[in-house]
């Protein structure tokens, strides 16, 4: 009778490397992670079998890792953290396509709340400050609205894709706890509702606002963060045009005193 004396093949493994932290005032550490491999894995389904079974590598019981999520595809901008050293969406990476052990850590330019998840209040309150809306009267129906040349709205379509993901903040040099600069996304977005037929009759209050200080002066070129943002979106592009709508603006108030 033929033995088989092929020995057993061992099983494929996923290993996570995790940079925690209890809570904001607390000290940040490292926990490491081996888990069952699944084909067609992402980022968030490894974080969500260490939340079926909290254990380390050590095989002791631990708290299970805080993270943000929502749509699970790469529309909502939630589930931004590092990877390997690169900003990205966590649903959008897939582990086969990830050098091991995958490293996995927040966000650097935003406080961390607890673990992976970032306060990105930041971001939001410079969308405010450069007021990212189309300000209407809600208390009766305005119509349809006025239409976008095709040529424009196209372009525009571009710039709307931005989900306040973090991605180009995070990529960003200029953005840090030294600085106020308020970063690209609003800035991308003052462009976006500038050119809106009803957002333009505020453009010039958005121009006043990117010429203060923490404004679009703080950029530096460096041009990380059309190249780390997951959309696609041509951020550079929208800030040299910011660059000369904000000339002439000056030039214009110059002129008018």
């Amino acid at each position: 009778m033929a033995v088989d004396t092929t020995k057993p093949t061992k099983s494929k493994s996923v290993k996570l490397i995790i940079t925690r932290q209890d809570g904001p005032e607390g000290k940040s550490y490292v926990e490491e992670f081996e888990l069952p491999y699944r084909p067609n894995m992402n980022v968030i389904s490894a974080l969500m079998e260490i939340q079926r079974n909290p254990v380390n590598v050590q095989g002791q019981d631990i708290a299970p890792v805080c993270w943000d999520s929502n749509c699970l595809e790469e529309v909502c901008g939630a589930c931004s953290m590092v990877i390997n050293d690169k900003p990205r969406q966590a649903c959008a990476a897939l582990i086969d396509n990830l050098e091991q052990p995958v490293r996995i850590a927040p966000m650097s330019t935003f406080p961390v709340v607890r673990d992976l998840v970032i306060d990105r209040s930041r971001m939001f309150n410079a969308l405010k400050r450069v007021k990212a809306w189309i300000p209407i009267d809600g208390t009766y129906d305005l119509g349809p609205g006025p239409r976008m040349p095709e040529k424009k709205r196209q372009w525009a379509y571009e710039l709307s894709k931005c989900m306040t993901c973090g991605v180009c903040l995070e990529a960003c040099p200029n953005v840090n706890e030294k600085t106020d600069f308020i970063g690209p996304a609003a800035l991308s977005q003052v462009r976006l509702f500038n050119a809106h037929p009803t957002g333009e009759m505020n453009a010039e209050e958005r121009l006043e606002t990117l010429m203060e200080d923490g404004g679009i002066e703080g950029c530096g070129n460096s041009q990380n963060c059309v190249r780390s943002c997951p959309k696609g979106i041509p951020l550079t592009t929208s800030i040299a045009e910011l660059n000369k709508q904000t000339t002439k603006h000056m030039f214009k108030r110059w002129l008018s005193v």
